[in-house]
């Protein structure tokens, strides 16, 4: 498919995103006095409105396999990171409501981040140093307590397909500060919608989601060490191609 045909699909794309991000946020204030499973049901909606204009006006399906590893037990789920695109599909395609680790700043974006505003989500202040994990453990503890999960992404920024990003040990300090099962998760959503890319490439984004690890008796880095090796050695059974060279 050529470069304008591919440059077309993705400005109509982000066009209608645009236009459903703030209409669904107003849909968003207006269920704000609701109980919070309807609301983040309604709110999530946008997500899966967004994945089925992805699959109709750029041709980016997916597939997500592992399900069966998933827990009914408190959890917390460490992501490979490529793309927004693993922001928007995995909270509605998990069984429970999953709540992101972010910057606050990201609260502060018109229409999407006060839509976000509105869900229990952890944002962190980092002006606050050290505390700002304390503030996320005494956050998470509450969140697990009331049957949702937490998603962070281990590498912190998003990381080009076939490379790794340094792995930092925040998910796995507050699973054990929690004592909530660990949940690696690997895909290539890089490879369709890549870093920094307005382009949006048609194909199929692979999930893979790992066994669930217990952090009883483990230390952060050596449990941190157990999902970057299953992640990056899952990355190679997706993505043979982009470590080829490797």
């Amino acid at each position: 498919m050529g470069h304008p045909v591919l440059f077309v699909r993705s400005l109509i794309f982000t066009i209608v995103m645009v236009v459903a991000t703030i209409i669904w946020s107003c849909v968003c204030f207006l269920a704000a006095p609701l109980p919070y499973r309807q609301r983040f049901y309604i709110t999530s909606r946008w997500n899966v409105f967004i994945i089925w204009c992805l699959k109709v006006i750029c041709g980016i399906r997916y597939e997500i396999r592992g399900r069966e590893n998933l827990p009914d037990a408190p959890a917390i789920l460490l992501s490979k990171h490529q793309s927004a695109w693993e922001t928007i599909t995995l909270l509605p395609s998990m069984p429970r409501p999953l709540v992101f680790v972010f910057k606050k700043e990201i609260l502060y974006i018109p229409f999407f981040g006060w839509a976000m505003a509105l869900l229990r989500m952890i944002p962190i202040d980092r002006k606050r140093g050290s505390n700002a994990f304390k503030d996320v453990v005494r956050h998470g503890k509450r969140r697990l307590a009331q049957g949702l999960w937490i998603i962070m992404f281990p590498e912190g920024t998003r990381i080009p397909v076939g490379q790794a990003g340094k792995y930092k040990s925040g998910g796995t300090r507050l699973a054990i500060a929690t004592g909530a099962l660990v949940v690696p998760i690997a895909h290539n959503s890089g490879e369709c919608w890549p870093k920094n890319s307005f382009i949006k490439r048609p194909g199929l984004v692979t999930v893979s989601i790992g066994k669930p690890i217990s952090p009883e008796g483990q230390t952060p880095d050596g449990l941190m060490q157990q999902v970057e090796t299953w992640i990056e050695s899952e990355m190679r059974v997706i993505s043979p191609h982009a470590y080829s060279a490797g």
